[in-house]
């Protein structure tokens, strides 16, 4: 038992129309331009992992091949976004690609963008390491106009600057968790009146293969590219990219919601004989029986939870103990639990949006994507053994309600949010009763890219 008790409980049930909620939301994920096409993989188990050379053409024996990589790294209207073409060359592509996803966002929670300039809107972006700064740094030198372009600042900054938002704009850097992180500071801020919306970001583009070497030195990183989460032969994780967004406002103002955050918060491991990368279940643990403690939320509510889960012969059982400890032993049913890094990979700072974007697909469609490379559960992992929980192997249809998301640093952070269902009653799956024509709008600055659209809306018609 933690001495819990000794931490300040500062949460307060939201009043009505006060609530935080997920109206919008964008990204790009390894073979999945969008959250459309991320649902279809994830339902139909596709395994999105490559060995292509996109990324770079270097056969080292130390550095696994596969990897999760997004399409159009290199392609950026600059034009639309007013950015000379010489800057957006310079440009780190992280940052190109969240100021395009942050602008889908903002869209796709039914707001145009113009009318959020002035507004008290924050940008929050979880962020690691960019690896593409060596090229410009290092081998680049003589080239002009990039200095600015490679602080990771600019990766919220710039989103700030070209909506003409004025609430909080940063980069947090936690490590793997970082974009886990970012969205519970901005749910902080949004509670505490520092903000009135939000955008959180998440970015991870793997450019450089001497970051996958050292990865695989420290001995994380699966020699056969696969994530095999909660799994007997789990060896490693694939490494992976996502670049995404969620736009965050109160519910009373949200034309759509996919989801309430309840709750949010983050720890830290502190010191460990085992070295500041070692997991500390103990701390995971008291996290999990914080978060649950001060919402006044019971883990018998809880239908899901998306775990950190990476596939590592530490992490995973440490996980299994934390969760099994505080909540297993207050449910009186199994508790399903998967993790996306199975599927996609781990896109370290990028990976807690993902999470994300999985609970998402799940509260949309009610059904919960499988796991991918699970056979049976390590021996360490009693809590899987003894049915406390179950992994999801299959689509899995899901009770609504409320979910979880752990995600972890390997600096020793810790973080775990808590997401509600936002029922929709749909007849028809939203398809009106008549047979009466519809008109369907669309723009484009192209004729190519109204053409996309229309193809879109023809397919899904």
């Amino acid at each position: 038992m933690f001495a819990t008790n000794s931490v300040e409980n500062t949460y307060k049930e939201p009043l009505p129309g006060e609530e935080i909620v997920i109206s919008g939301i964008a990204g790009k994920f390894p073979n999945s331009d969008n959250v459309e096409e991320l649902k279809n993989n994830l339902m139909n188990k596709v395994d999105v992992i490559s060995d292509d050379d996109r990324r770079w053409k270097l056969d080292h024996p130390d550095i696994p091949q596969r990897t999760g990589k997004i399409y159009g790294v290199r392609k950026f209207d600059a034009q639309f976004f007013h950015i000379p073409c010489y800057e957006a060359h310079m440009m780190d592509p992280m940052s190109r690609l969240l100021l395009e996803r942050a602008y889908e966002a903002v869209i796709d929670a039914g707001i145009n963008p113009k009318q959020l300039r002035g507004s008290r809107t924050g940008v929050f972006v979880g962020t690691c390491c960019s690896e593409s700064e060596v090229n410009w740094f290092f081998d680049k030198p003589k080239e002009t106009h990039f200095g600015l372009a490679y602080y990771k600042n600019m990766q919220a900054n710039r989103i700030s600057y070209y909506l003409g938002l004025t609430g909080p704009s940063h980069c947090l850097d936690s490590a793997c968790n970082s974009s886990l992180v970012a969205l519970e500071c901005a749910y902080q801020s949004l509670i505490n009146d520092r903000c009135d919306n939000a955008l959180v970001g998440g970015s991870q583009l793997c450019l450089h293969p001497y970051m996958s070497l050292q990865f695989s030195r420290l001995g994380i990183l699966s020699p056969d590219g696969r994530s095999k989460v909660f799994d007997v032969n789990a060896n490693g994780y694939a490494r992976s990219e996502a670049i995404s967004v969620v736009y965050l406002q109160k519910a009373k103002n949200a034309k759509r919601i996919y989801g309430t955050l309840v709750y949010g918060r983050s720890n830290c491991d502190g010191f460990k004989e085992q070295g500041i990368t070692f997991p500390s279940s103990k701390m995971q643990s008291q996290l999990l029986q914080e978060c649950y403690d001060h919402c006044n939320l019971s883990p018998n509510n809880l239908s899901y939870l998306e775990c950190h889960g990476t596939g590592t012969t530490v992490g995973d059982p440490e996980e299994i103990s934390a969760i099994e400890t505080s909540i297993c032993k207050k449910r009186t049913d199994p508790l399903l639990i998967g993790s996306v890094k199975s599927n996609l990979g781990h896109s370290e700072g990028g990976s807690g949006l993902t999470q994300v974007a999985k609970l998402i697909i799940a509260m949309e469609t009610g059904i919960i994507p499988p796991n991918l490379h699970y056979t049976r559960p390590q021996e360490s992992s009693k809590a899987i053994i003894d049915g406390k929980l179950k992994v999801v192997t299959e689509p899995t249809p899901w009770n609504g309600g409320y979910a979880g998301i752990s995600s972890f640093g390997f600096g020793g952070v810790n973080c775990h949010l808590i997401l509600k269902h936002n029922p929709k009653n749909k007849i028809k799956n939203g398809a009106p009763s008549d047979n009466l024509p519809r008109l369907v709008t669309v723009s484009g600055r192209t004729e190519e890219s109204v053409k996309v659209f229309l193809d879109d809306v023809s397919k899904n018609s």
